[in-house]
């Protein structure tokens, strides 16, 4: 309920994902500072886990582009501290809710590069949407070269059966940031009616 009452008002968001270990100059967070910004000047509010690396870069992309920036925080002993550029911030105890306050907001998801933790996230939202969950929101990852190996395996479980072929239809996989926003704009801007009133996105009708 504390993660709602916070987050009710910050309008459509775009979930940012990736790891917190790479440092700010690694190209990754210079990607992701990039989406940021272009995510902020489509109007939309950018979304992160709210902690360093790929999660700081993209709120400080957002936060550069003179958007709004916001992060849901998970309280851990290491490595996860609030990064200084989201203008909102709820921490939770728990990886589940925070899951849910990540989704419940967004109407997209950018995935970069990360670990475990990213994976995790990914596969939450993709199962949400192949479950009918969720809407058909854009899922994007970004750096081709890095999920190959994921892709691969992808591969291998729709020769097996285990994955459907049309469930890899839901990611979009780039390396350009370009690429990235035209397909948010098509899947999401257009598909679900969302109109830009002073550099914000809202809901037509709303």
């Amino acid at each position: 309920m504390r993660g709602f009452r916070a987050l009710h008002f910050v309008g459509p968001c775009v979930t940012v994902f990736g790891s917190a270990r790479f440092p700010e100059d690694h190209p990754y967070c210079a990607l992701a500072r990039e989406a940021g910004g272009r995510l902020a000047r489509m109007g939309f509010t950018v979304m992160t886990g709210g902690g360093p690396g790929i999660m700081e870069a993209a709120n400080r992309g957002a936060k550069e582009a003179g958007g709004f920036s916001v992060g849901c925080n998970i309280a851990l002993p290491v490595e996860q501290k609030l990064n200084r550029y989201v203008d909102r911030a709820v921490t939770f105890q728990h990886f589940f809710v925070r899951k849910v306050m990540l989704v419940k907001y967004s109407y997209a998801f950018v995935v970069m590069p990360g670990g475990v933790g990213t994976l995790d996230e990914l596969f939450e939202s993709l199962t949400l949407i192949q479950t009918k969950k969720i809407d058909d929101f854009p899922v994007v990852l970004m750096g081709r070269d890095y999920w190959q190996p994921l892709l691969d395996l992808l591969e291998k479980m729709v020769a097996a059966g285990t994955v459907g072929r049309e469930d890899l239809s839901l990611l979009l996989v780039t390396d350009s940031v370009h690429e990235a926003m035209k397909h948010i704009e098509t899947r999401a801007v257009q598909k679900f009616g969302l109109a830009r009133r002073r550099a914000r996105l809202k809901i037509l009708g709303e």
